[in-house]
């Protein structure tokens, strides 16, 4: 699920760079791709997978 989020928001920050919109600076590129990365990244930790393992 995470993967799908960071997926999401890694077209954000392109849409957002590639168009030059002006925004603030909580909204810039860079910051929607930090929290792409920090999503990408908790998913491949394995955080937010779905799965489980019961014994």
């Amino acid at each position: 699920m995470l993967g799908i989020v960071a997926a999401v928001l890694f077209f954000v920050s392109f849409l957002v760079n590639a168009a030059d919109i002006s925004t603030n600076d909580t909204f810039s590129s860079v910051n929607i791709m930090l929290l792409g990365l920090t999503a990408l990244a908790l998913h491949v930790a394995g955080i937010g997978s779905g799965w489980a393992r019961r014994r």
